[in-house]
């Protein structure tokens, strides 16, 4: 056990799995070209009827965790008074807040609300702390978890004093900057600490459970925007982020004492019809926003596609509010310009073309539009890294050697690799993009194992 623990914390992770899941190659047909394109086109995702991230079919392939704690008759939480941290994306698979579905549920007392990063209804920008609250909608006490003072996302003991369990329902986008799943992590710990159960509603991870790409993180570089040591593409549901976390050492597990692991209690209540290829369009659900910067699922797919080749690079994303993690630019230089220097690169999977949109003042503005044009070749991270070398090759000196100490934390707490912003600084539009993504790859392939 003391050797897998070992080879774990040197991959930066594992693959924790639902029943009867297991990360086998998928069975479904490859699907055919383009499998994504700009926002207002079909996915061909087969089944899908309409735009993956909007409509739903009637049938229903997948029950989330609260559909499955409903069909189940609330057993897991009958006679406690319960928490729940969730934020607009937790409904059930018809539409329906949990926090409506918990109010309603025979033998469940709900007492109390939680809330992360954007707050319990998305009104909250990114990074802006907010104090506890009453919610208008149900009176119940609304704890922040990001109020500044525990701005870990950490319960404390007064927050925690009136519940017996401590239920999760957040949506994950799959890429371990997303901070919810940090969030679920240091709330873990807490309950463990106070004698509290955390109960986690499954969810589907939106990229599916196949798709692994992109840098570890560096065993110092464990924080609020990164808690896993995973690749930053890490193909896992929030459950099994939970199991992985309960049952490993810090820092990849929880950082608290082996007495209060021992008597912590996890209860991870599963999905059902969920399977590790399913991407979210296969899933049947509504794509309920997560964030304010999250609209729909091409804003999912493109978060990590080009979010971190964004951060100090002179890049930028999106054009005025359209096309978000899903338009580029680059100040200076022309959209011409800028989709025939992407296209050369040839990165397989994905396409480049303009598309036009309104920029913040309310002017006509034009920028480069990724398209996924091969969800199996397509490599989820890799455009990053070529987007910061590129930048070095449009920057008249080298935009990641001037990076202050607090820009340069920044930059590698969310990337996770020293090694690679120290390359990058070193030599600029010669770093050697390729042979650090080879070396990410052959990790992520143990990782799955």
């Amino acid at each position: 056990m003391k050797k897998l623990f070992l080879l774990l914390a040197m991959l930066g992770g594992l693959v924790g799995c639902n029943a009867s899941q297991t990360p086998t190659k998928p069975t479904a047909p490859k699907p055919p070209t383009p499998v994504v394109t700009a926002p207002a086109a079909k996915t061909t995702v087969a089944a899908a009827t309409a735009e993956a991230a909007n409509t739903a079919p009637k049938i229903f392939p997948v029950m989330l965790g609260i559909d499955t704690l409903e069909a189940d008759g609330f057993a897991a939480l009958k006679g406690k008074r319960v928490g729940l941290l969730t934020n607009p994306a937790g409904v059930n698979r018809r539409g329906v807040t949990t926090i409506e579905v918990l109010r309603k549920a025979p033998g469940v007392k709900l007492v109390a609300l939680y809330a992360v990063e954007h707050g319990l209804y998305g009104e909250q920008p990114a990074e802006k702390t907010f104090p506890d609250s009453v919610d208008s909608k149900t009176g119940l006490p609304v704890y922040s978890l990001y109020n500044g003072k525990t701005r870990r996302f950490k319960p404390t003991p007064e927050q925690l004093k009136g519940i017996d369990a401590f239920i999760v329902d957040l949506q994950d986008n799959g890429t371990r900057s997303y901070t919810f799943s940090g969030g679920m992590k240091t709330a873990m710990e807490a309950c463990f600490e106070n004698g509290k159960e955390m109960i986690v509603l499954d969810r589907p991870n939106p990229l599916g459970g196949l798709k692994v790409d992109g840098p570890g993180l560096d065993a110092d570089l464990l924080t609020d925007v990164g808690r896993f040591r995973v690749p930053y593409v890490h193909g896992l549901t929030m459950g099994e982020l939970a199991r992985m976390t309960a049952a490993l050492q810090p820092p990849t597990g929880l950082a608290i004492t082996d007495a209060q692991r021992a008597k912590g209690k996890l209860t991870v209540i599963p999905m059902r019809g969920w399977k590790r290829e399913m991407r979210w369009a296969e899933t049947g659900l509504t794509f309920v926003p997560p964030s304010p910067a999250i609209q729909d699922f091409a804003a999912v797919m493109g978060y990590p596609m080009v979010g971190l080749g964004c951060l100090s690079s002179g890049f930028s994303h999106g054009i005025g509010r359209q096309y978000l993690f899903r338009g580029v630019y680059f100040k200076g230089k022309t959209t011409d310009q800028l989709e025939k220097d992407l296209n050369a690169l040839r990165l397989p999977g994905i396409k480049f073309r303009k598309v036009a949109g309104i920029d913040e003042t309310g002017k006509p503005a034009t920028g480069v539009y990724v398209e996924v044009s091969d969800w199996d070749d397509w490599n989820s991270t890799e455009l990053n890294f070529h987007l910061m070398r590129l930048a070095c090759r449009y920057s008249p000196t080298n935009p990641f050697a001037k990076l202050t100490a607090a820009q340069e934390r920044t930059f590698n707490i969310h990337v996770g690799s020293r090694a690679w912003l120290d390359a990058l600084k070193r030599d600029g539009a010669k770093v050697d993009v390729e042979g650090f993504l080879k070396d990410w790859r052959e990790k992520a392939k143990v990782y799955q194992q």
